[in-house]
């Protein structure tokens, strides 16, 4: 076996490494599939944005499935498998799923952002196809940057703990070729997506503090202030979530194209690396915090009851306010609109 490929960790810490990618990989295969399975169970009720979470959570787990069993196998051999066959593959797989994950929480932002700031008629335009359209340009886009490195633009090799494989930052050190990789992929894959989503998440938390301000001497004032709270936190978390998971990892790479991949001790590239992928795990918890169908499909597929669940309750408007998995225009001004008399009439 070449010696990159033999971990430059303590044995424990690679039992521990397995362990801590073990239970991520759980954790994202059960909650993303019940993501998946309540997206199934009230598609026709799914509205169009709401495609880019299920494309979230295919992401999500798909990078389970196809990365973590290998991580996983590798650490607790103290060496990587399968060598350089298996290191491309993995590489272009965590490359691939996490611009995926990445383009597509830029685009559910943007969306959001224009649902948020438009008008009804407007809104209306946003269809199931054009999301549909929308995902397909998203996957070619991430799997166009994923093959580059596979036709000369860019290099996948081991990680310099020896037991993961990524882009082989340290090679662009003394390639112009590879450095114009990295910079474009930064510039395109990561920076402007990233202040994409910044800007996108202020614009809606100042929309929607200017409609709190508008309903200050109405008496619904605890429902807006609650509205407007899971509305900022849901967006926050869900976003910035993804943005600190992989900000560390970016972090050590980048600093792998200056410095010589000795310059950092194995074990401190190793827990960016291992943060970074735990990234796929808590978006499920964010959902079950904050959507009420998210918890009943939840509980439903617990007891295995039956497949008809009660997704809106006329008698509590604020839970059906956040009761998606998607919240747009129609939830900021359901905040400032009277009540509606039945369930039939608080339909969008």
């Amino acid at each position: 076996m070449e010696e990159q490929y033999i971990s430059k960790l303590h044995p424990v810490v690679d039992y521990g490494a397995g362990v801590f990618l073990l239970i991520v990989a759980i954790l994202t295969i059960l909650g993303n599939s019940a993501v998946l399975a309540t997206a199934v169970r009230r598609s026709s009720l799914l509205k169009p944005p709401e495609l880019l979470t299920v494309n979230l959570a295919v992401a999500d787990i798909g990078m389970a499935l196809s990365m973590y069993p290998l991580a996983i196998a590798s650490a607790w051999s103290h060496a990587w498998l399968g060598g350089d066959t298996s290191c491309v593959y993995y590489a272009l797989m965590g490359f691939l799923f996490g611009v995926c994950s990445m383009m597509t929480l830029c685009a559910m932002a943007v969306i959001r952002f224009l649902v948020t700031n438009s008008s009804k008629s407007s809104s209306n335009k946003i269809t199931k196809s054009t999301v549909c359209i929308l995902i397909a340009f998203i996957w070619l886009y991430s799997l166009l940057w994923a093959i580059l490195p596979l036709v000369g633009w860019g290099y996948y090799g081991p990680e310099p703990f020896g037991i993961s494989c990524t882009i082989a930052w340290s090679k662009f050190h003394n390639s112009s070729n590879g450095f114009s990789f990295i910079l474009s992929m930064f510039l395109l894959c990561t920076v402007l997506p990233a202040l994409t989503i910044v800007a996108c998440y202020l614009g809606i938390a100042w929309k929607v503090h200017k409609a709190y301000q508008e309903i200050q001497n109405i008496d619904r004032i605890p429902n807006a202030a609650k509205l407007e709270k899971k509305l900022t936190l849901m967006a926050v978390l869900i976003s910035v979530g993804f943005l600190s998971s992989w900000t560390p990892y970016a972090a050590t790479s980048f600093w792998s194209i200056f410095n010589s991949s000795d310059s950092l001790q194995p074990v401190v590239a190793l827990l960016p690396c291992l943060f970074a992928k735990s990234s796929t795990a808590y978006n499920p918890f964010i959902y079950y915090i904050f959507s009420k169908t998210f918890r009943c499909e939840v509980r439903k597929l617990q007891c295995c009851c039956a497949w008809r669940v009660p997704y809106f309750s006329s008698d509590n408007s604020m839970e059906n306010a956040v009761s998606t998995m998607w919240s747009g225009r129609d939830n900021v001004r359901l905040s400032v609109a009277p009540r509606a008399q039945n369930p039939a009439a608080a339909a969008p």
